[in-house]
């Protein structure tokens, strides 16, 4: 069921919000060569401990660690590990979520890991862009499917493919809630937008085909084709007037 939030429900989220932002800081100026996932998932841990939280994605639904880090060819929950250390020339995508009075933020970035190539780095940008494209039609009256629909067609304007087995969501007192979100489709379709839905919108962008397969430990997201993807998700509320991200990072483009 597509719920709508009060304003007091939506404070708490923009706290939930604001404690991913201060995660993955946190996250970000520690990536460099060399650092193990699992130090990753301890800071995150960390900072979200720290201010009354809770990580919203540890022992959810039996995943073990606090972030998913998903390096290259990994589109998706990648698991931490002290054996996975970062290489120069990586891109990392960092997936956080924090629950904070019984609500969840959720947040996603893909980051580069010291010297990173030219294509690389495009695709990471065309991946952020490509929600704040689909975000343009984030406004009370607009279909759902006008954000998926933006998103497709800029990722896929650059030549990029869009992964379709996994997409955005509602959130709220439910990490996942209702609608679906898929960052494909025709516009026009799906819910109406309207004041006080909150919503995850996370575009996954391969550099390569769309294709993905889960490897044997049910839960590692990697694309087919062994080229590399990026991730890109901010939790927002649809506003009288549009919407607000409750995750926004302030020191993104510091």
């Amino acid at each position: 069921m597509l719920t709508l939030k009060s304003k007091r429900e939506i404070a708490i989220m923009k706290e939930a919000g604001r404690i991913v932002e201060l995660a993955h800081i946190a996250v970000r100026d520690a990536i460099k060569p060399g650092i193990s996932t699992f130090e990753l998932d301890k800071i995150a841990y960390d900072v979200i401990t720290s201010h009354g939280a809770i990580p919203s994605f540890l022992n959810y639904n039996g995943f073990p660690n606090s972030i998913c880090a998903s390096i290259n060819e990994v589109v998706i929950h990648g698991i931490p590990s002290r054996n996975i250390k970062l290489k120069d020339g990586d891109i990392i995508s960092i997936d956080i979520g924090a629950q904070y009075k019984g609500y969840h933020g959720d947040a996603a970035r893909t980051i580069p890991v010291g010297n990173v190539n030219a294509e690389k780095l495009k695709l990471i940008e065309v991946t952020k862009q490509s929600l704040f494209e689909g975000l343009k039609y984030a406004k009370p009256g607009n279909r759902l499917s006008d954000i998926s629909h933006a998103i497709e067609t800029y990722a896929k304007s650059f030549g990029y493919d869009v992964v379709e087995e996994y997409t955005g969501h509602g959130v709220g007192s439910a990490l996942h809630e209702d609608p679906m979100i898929p960052n494909f489709g025709e516009a026009g379709k799906g819910p109406i937008l309207k004041p006080g839905m909150t919503l995850a919108i996370e575009p996954m962008i391969t550099m390569g085909k769309k294709n993905v397969k889960v490897l044997k430990d049910n839960w590692t997201v990697i694309t087919i084709d062994k080229l590399p993807s990026a991730h890109y998700e901010e939790t927002i509320v649809i506003t009288e007037e549009g919407y607000e991200i409750l995750t926004k990072d302030t020191k993104e483009n510091d």
